[in-house]
C-alpha cells in the first residue's frame, strides 16, 4: 500500500523535544496491565488485544514434577494434555527446575510464576531429535530453541520468572557456532530434510535459541526475564499477529546474544521491553541470500513502544538479513542507553531484499557510540572481497536495496559520532530524512559514501572535539536549518568522488568551508 513517502518534502515535525520520554518511563518496569491502541501508524495495522485462554490450569508440581530431576516429560506431556483439552494455562512455579526443549501446543499458555527458575541443558545431546528452524536466515534441522513451537496457534509464555539457558562453561558453549558463515555451511540446493546441524556424528551444530516458535499464529509472550542465552533470546521465525511485551533479556557475556529478532513475521508489537545484549537488541530480520530469497518471505508491519535497549551492539537493527525485505516499521518512544549504535541499519551485497519504509519517532540515546549507521557493505571476514567498495558489482537478484527511511523527533545526549553511511556504490542508499532533533556528539559525520537522497532538516548538532562532514560519491545531499556548533565555529566539508554533486547548504548563518574541488552550495535562510 502506499504510505508516507515520499518525505522529502514534509515540513518539519510540530513535535518538541519536551515530549520525548525518558529513561523512567520506558522498559519492563513501565509495563501496563493493559495494551493500548496502536497509534499514528503510517501502514495498516491490526488493533492487539490481551489472548483469552479457558479455564483448566495444570500445575507441574500435580503431575509429578520435583526440583531434583528434569521436568521436561512432564512438563510436555502437561501441554499436550491441556491442548488436547481445548487449552489453558500450565504453571512452572516458584523453584529452581531443569528442562530440556519445550514445545508449546496451541491454546496454551506456559506460565512461569514469580520465583520460578527454569534452566536448559548445557550438552548438544540434550536437544535431540533436531526440529525445523532458520539459523541466521537460513532453513535447517537443528537444536531449535529451548521453547519451541511449529505450526501452532495462540500460544503464550508469560508470568514473572526466570529462564536461564546452561552455565557459562557448558559444552555448548565451547563449540564453534558453525563452520563459517551459514550460506557457507549449508548448500542452498540441499534439501531441508538434509540439512541436520545437531553436532552428532562430527555435523555442524548451531546454538539453540531462548524463544523461537515458527509458522505460528496469536504469540504472546510477557513479563518473563532472560538470562545468559546461548544465542538468540526471542525469536520469532514465519509467525503473525505477535506479541512481546514487558520482557527483560540480560545477555552481555554471549557472542550473538541478541535480545528480541523479528524474522519474516507480520504483524508484530513490541513494547515495555528492557534489552541487555551481547550483540543487536531490537532486530529485525528477513531471510539470508539464495534461501532467504526462495523462503520470500517479509518482516512487516512492526511497531515497537515505550521500550529500552541498553549495553548492545545496535539499539534498533534492520537486517543484516534482508532477503525477504523487511518493511513498514514503526518505531516510537523509546529509549537507547549505552549501545554502540542507536538506529542502525545493515546489509551485505550478497543478502538479498532490503530495508524500505521505516519511521521512528520520539527517541532518546545517552551515552551511544554512533547515534546513526549505515553498515551495508560488512567485513572481509565474512563476504570477502564483497566487502570491498570497488569495483561496482552487477546488479543482481542478491543486490539488497535500503530506502525510504524517515527519523524524526530525538534527543541524541551523548554519543561519540554523529552518523556514518557506508552504502553500496551500484544501489545506494536513498531517501533518507533526519528532522527535528537536538545532538551531543566529540565527532560529526564520518562519512556519507553512496547516498543518493539525504536530508538533515531541523537539528542542532553540538560537537565537542570535530567538524568534519566527509562525503564520497553522494548526491542530492540536503542540510537545511540545521544548527552547528563544532570547534573553530565553521564546518568543513571534504568531498570527493566524480558522483559527488548536488550537496546544498540551507543556513541562518555562514558556517560551512568546502575543502575541495567540488562546490557546494550554500543558501542562506534569511535571503530567502
Amino acid at each position: 500500500m502506499a504510505l508516507f513517502f515520499p518525505f522529502l518534502a514534509l515540513s518539519g515535525s510540530a513535535t518538541t523535544t519536551k515530549s520525548i520520554l525518558s529513561i523512567d518511563k520506558v522498559g519492563a518496569a513501565s509495563l501496563t496491565e493493559q495494551i493500548d491502541p496502536i497509534e499514528g501508524v503510517p501502514f495498516n495495522m491490526p488493533q492487539f488485544k490481551r489472548p483469552v485462554f479457558p479455564q483448566l490450569t495444570v500445575n507441574i508440581i500435580n503431575k509429578g514434577a520435583t526440583e531434583i530431576e528434569p521436568i521436561t516429560t512432564i512438563i510436555n506431556q502437561a501441554i499436550t494434555e491441556v491442548s488436547k483439552q481445548g487449552g489453558g494455562a500450565v504453571i512452572i512455579p516458584k523453584g529452581k527446575w531443569k528442562s530440556g526443549r519445550i514445545i508449546l501446543k496451541s491454546n496454551v499458555n506456559l506460565h512461569l510464576a514469580e520465583g520460578a527458575e527454569l534452566e536448559f541443558p548445557g550438552t548438544a545431546e540434550e536437544y535431540l531429535p533436531p526440529v525445523f528452524t532458520r539459523h541466521e536466515g537460513i532453513e535447517v534441522m537443528g537444536p531449535g530453541s529451548f521453547i519451541y513451537a511449529d505450526g501452532e496457534d495462540n500460544i503464550a509464555i508469560t508470568g514473572k520468572g526466570v529462564i536461564y539457558g546452561p552455565p557459562m562453561n557448558a559444552e555448548i558453549r565451547q563449540r564453534p557456532n558453525g563452520n563459517t558463515v551459514v550460506e557457507n555451511d549449508i548448500t542452498f540446493n540441499m534439501p531441508i530434510e538434509q540439512r541436520i546441524t545437531d553436532g552428532m556424528n562430527g555435523r555442524t551444530f548451531y546454538r539453540p535459541k531462548t524463544i523461537a516458535p515458527i509458522n505460528c499464529t496469536n504469540v504472546f509472550i510477557e513479563g518473563i526475564r532472560m538470562e545468559r542465552s546461548t544465542f538468540w533470546n526471542v525469536c520469532p521465525i514465519y509467525c503473525e499477529n505477535v506479541i512481546i511485551r514487558g520482557i527483560t533479556v540480560n545477555s552481555i557475556d554471549v557472542p550473538s546474544g541478541d535480545g528480541i529478532d523479528i524474522e519474516s513475521c507480520k504483524n508484530v508489537l513490541i513494547e515495555y521491553c528492557t534489552l541487555n545484549c551481547g550483540d543487536d537488541c531490537f532486530t529485525l530480520k528477513a531471510g539470508r541470500a539464495e534461501d532467504g530469497l526462495r523462503v520470500g518471505k517479509a518482516t512487516e508491519n512492526v511497531v515497537i513502544r515505550y521500550s529500552l535497549a541498553k549495553e548492545g551492539h545496535g539499539g534498533i537493527t534492520c537486517g543484516s538479513e534482508t532477503a525477504g525485505g523487511i518493511k513498514n516499521i514503526y518505531l516510537h518512544d523509546c529509549v537507547f542507553d549505552g549501545t554502540q549504535v542507536g538506529i542502525r541499519f545493515k546489509t551485505r551485497r550478497s543478502r538479498g531484499g532490503g530495508v524500505n519504509d521505516i519511521l521512528y519517532e520520539r527517541i532518546r540515546m545517552t551515552n551511544v557510540g554512533e547515534a546513526f549507521k549505515w553498515d551495508l557493505l560488512g567485513s572481509a571476514k565474512y563476504v570477502g572481497k564483497l566487502a570491498e567498495r570497488y569495483p561496482p558489482r552487477p546488479i543482481n537478484k542478491l543486490t539488497p536495496i535500503i530506502k525510504n527511511i524517515h527519523i524524526r523527533d530525538f534527543i541524541v545526549e551523548s554519543a561519540e559520532q554523529v552518523l556514518n553511511i557506508n552504502a553500496i556504490p551500484e544501489v545506494p542508499c536513498s531517501n533518507v530524512l533526519i528532522e527535528n532533533g537536538q545532538i551531543n556528539s566529540k565527532r560529526l559525520i564520518g562519512a556519507i559514501n553512496d547516498v543518493d537522497g539525504f536530508t538533515i532538516r531541523d537539528v542542532d548538532i553540538t560537537c565537542s572535539e570535530d567538524n568534519q562532514i566527509n562525503i564520497l560519491d553522494s548526491r542530492n545531499i540536503l542540510f537545511e536549518d540545521v544548527n552547528f556548533m563544532v570547534p573553530t565555529g565553521k564546518v568543513i566539508t571534504n568531498i570527493k568522488g566524480e558522483a559527488s554533486k548536488n550537496i546544498i547548504y540551507r543556513q541562518k548563518e555562514e558556517k560551512i568551508e568546502c575543502k575541495n574541488k567540488q562546490s557546494i552550495k550554500v543558501d542562506l535562510l534569511s535571503q530567502m
